[in-house]
This record gives structure tokens, sequence and C-alpha cells, in this order.
């Protein structure tokens, strides 16, 4: 019987800190990437998941398989490969008999005026989180009717270890107070947005990997709550600036010179009001309490 633990993307936050909790349960670990990059402690194997047979290659023989894959934060790119990456792994994984945990955000969602929880409809209103609701019907498409054993899982905006690249957090909060400069926040800093913390994430996927009564279900990741708003944010990373408002039409025109900001644009209804991630149904399954803000900020 295998043991093997595979993360698919593993070069990214997620996957980087996956790796650390993996190493520390002394679980063996292979490592499936793009670059194929060597880690030490792991296996690691150079695959392309838009090429089907290359990904049943590397994942022949895993016990379990996380889809941790992170594609360009470009919609053109994300509407060309993730429906071929996610149709590739639904197929191998079936093929292979090998369940697999795929993290997910909440774009399908689009707007939603209570708390967020693993019951709330799909009802996207960006490019982007039609994709993701695409994407997720085809792996709850293929759940249903027995096609594979997965796992949905997913969180809110990324804060934490490894995730400088890829959290707004970082970009706006922690990187301008460093710099001297007024901390950031999108459309409204009095608005409470929920945040899961980076570690909490991995424990949390291998906490899932290891319960077989799991499977075949939607879990939100362990989020603290309540939500803080950007203003409070701020003050916990130690801020003794006023927080500066970014609007709309502010990066509408900052978009022009900076990409990542223009391909946000349709996602800021997230910051126009509260934005409440619940996880209370993974907390009440796994005992888990989330890494409260306050301590997480003061971790980095």
């Amino acid at each position: 019987m295998s043991h093997i633990h595979t993360i698919l993307g593993a070069g990214g936050v997620i996957g980087t800190n996956l790796f650390k909790v993996l190493l520390e349960a002394k679980e063996t670990i292979r490592l499936v990437s793009r670059s194929g990059k060597n880690i030490h402690g792991a296996e690691s194997v150079k695959a392309d998941a838009r090429q089907k047979e290359d990904l049943k290659e590397a994942l022949k023989g895993s016990a379990v398989i996380y889809l941790l894959i992170g594609i360009e934060y470009k919609t053109a790119l994300w509407k060309r490969d993730w429906p071929i990456i996610m149709q590739n792994v639904i197929e191998v994984c079936g093929e292979l008999r090998i369940p697999f945990i795929f993290l997910d955000n909440v774009y399908a969602y689009g707007r939603v005026s209570a708390n967020m929880t693993e019951a709330t409809p799909f009802n996207p209103c960006s490019e982007k989180g039609k994709l993701r609701a695409h994407i997720a019907t085809l792996l709850l498409d293929a759940i249903r009717t027995g096609k594979v054993t997965a796992i949905i899982a997913r969180s809110a905006d990324f804060y934490g270890p490894h995730s400088a690249g890829a959290s707004f957090f970082h970009r706006l909060i922690t990187k301008n107070i460093v710099a001297g400069k007024s901390p950031q926040w999108l459309i409204n800093a009095h608005l409470p947005h929920s945040l899961t913390y980076t570690s909490d994430i991995a424990k949390a996927l291998y906490l899932l990997a290891k319960d077989a009564t799991s499977f075949n279900q939607t879990w939100h990741l362990p989020t603290a709550s309540p939500a803080l708003t950007g203003q409070e944010l701020a003050l916990i990373a130690g801020s003794t600036k006023p927080v500066s408002v970014l609007h709309k039409w502010m990066l509408k025109i900052l978009g022009i010179f900076i990409p990542v900001l223009k391909e946000n644009i349709e996602m800021v209804y997230q910051y126009e009001q509260p934005y409440h991630l619940d996880s209370s149904k993974f907390q009440r399954k796994f005992n888990f309490t989330p890494t409260s803000y306050r301590v997480g900020i003061s971790i980095g």
C-alpha cells in the first residue's frame, strides 16, 4: 500500500508550507512541478499537468494528491489552463484510484451578504469567479458520479509564511510599514475581511488527507473569526499611520502600469461589503482553533 503524499504544484505558497508539515510528520513526499526542482527530503518530479500522460506518470503510486497548482494571475491564462488541468487530474486520479484534495478560493460565491459557508451557492460576479465555479462544478460532478474520491478545500485570502508574493495583506500593509510608508487597503478600511493563515491551511490539508470520512465533501479551511478590518489589521501589524484607501478609480489608473492590479479590479467587490469565511464545520470536526490574527501577524 502506497504512503506517498504528492504535492501537485509544489513550488507555491501552500505547497511550501505543506511540505514542511509533511516533513515534520515523517511522511514520504513527492513534489510535482513544471521545474522539477530538487528539494532535500522529497522525491522531485518534473511534469506539466496540462499533458495527461505526463501527469499520469508523475502521479503513479501516490496515496493522496494535493492539487495546489498556481497559475499566473491572469484571467486569460486561467481560462486556457484550468479546465484542462482539472479534467486531467480528474481522469488520471479516477483511472489510478487516487484520492485528491483541491485547494480552491471563494471566487465562485460572488457577492455574499451573509457569512460564506460550505452551503453557499455559486453566484460568480467576475470572470475569474465564473472560471472557478466551472472547474469546481467539474469536480463536484465527478465526485457525485463516483468517478473520483476528492475534497474541495476553500480558504480566504492568504497571509502568513511564504505568502509575500500572493498576499494583499503583505503587499498593502506589511510591506508599506517596513518601508516607513502608510499602510494601504482596498475600497474601505472599515469593513471586516477574512484572511486565512497559510500555516493553518497546510495543517488542515494534512488533517483532511488523513481522515477518510472527510472526502467527497467541501470544507472551509480554518480561518479566525471575527474577521478584522483593514484598519484593525494595520494596527496589529504595528502601524502608527492612518490607512490610505485605494479606491476603484485609483486601481484603474494604477492598473495601466501594474498588471496585477488591473487583474484585480474585477475582484474589488470583495472589499465593498463585509467578507466573512465561516470555517466552523472544520473546526468542530477536527477540534481545531485557527491562529488568531494577532499571533499570525506577529509570527509573519
